[in-house]
């Protein structure tokens, strides 16, 4: 099973070095020397295998060589391509805490007081914080009212506070506006 591990950012100086924003625990694990990671667009096409050929950090940024990108041209070209590696479909991140985008998507979401909101579509990156899509009005819930609409969740423990993977769900904390549209004065 393929997971992303990071996003490629601006190109750094003029050998080919790119900015990439980790989207692992682990950057010292997932981009080692040598190791060959899958690069796609966001959109799923252009995908090319690049291999590590140097990793340093530099002001709190994570900077990468490739083997197939030699100089600043091509790496201003591979500008957004996200980077994936393989793993075992039961391989679970260390911190328990953390989960691969494989493992939420397809969850049943239910509020802390049992109510059941729908399903997670997918899981969003943003600079700022991960974002749970979650598709209302399931099939299984039966809810009739917010039918088949689409809501963002912040995936932050405040909002999020239980996921359990045996069970197939994670409770979310209602709050105004989060679930349901507020009311107009």
């Amino acid at each position: 099973m393929m997971v992303v591990v990071g996003r490629i950012g601006k190109a750094h100086g003029i050998k080919g070095e790119l900015s990439v924003e980790p989207r692992t625990d682990e950057p010292d694990r997932r981009f080692q020397l040598g190791v060959c990671l899958e690069a796609t667009r966001p959109n799923g096409t252009g995908t090319r295998t690049l291999t590590v050929s140097s990793l340093r950090w530099h002001q709190q940024r994570l900077l990468i060589g490739f083997e197939e990108i030699p100089d600043r041209t091509a790496a201003e070209e591979a500008r957004g391509l996200l980077l994936s590696t393989q793993i075992d479909p039961t391989d679970s991140p260390d911190d328990p805490e953390e989960y691969y985008d494989h493992q939420l998507i397809g969850l049943a979401a239910h509020t802390t007081d049992g109510r059941e909101i729908g399903e997670v579509t997918d899981v969003i990156h943003t600079s700022g914080q991960d974002l749970l899509a979650i598709r209302t009005g399931s099939a299984t819930s039966g809810a009739t009212e917010n039918m088949d609409r689409e809501v963002l969740v912040p995936f932050v423990t405040a909002l999020v506070p239980a996921v359990d993977l045996a069970a197939g769900r994670l409770e979310i904390a209602d709050r105004p506006g989060l679930l349901t549209p507020l009311e107009e004065d």
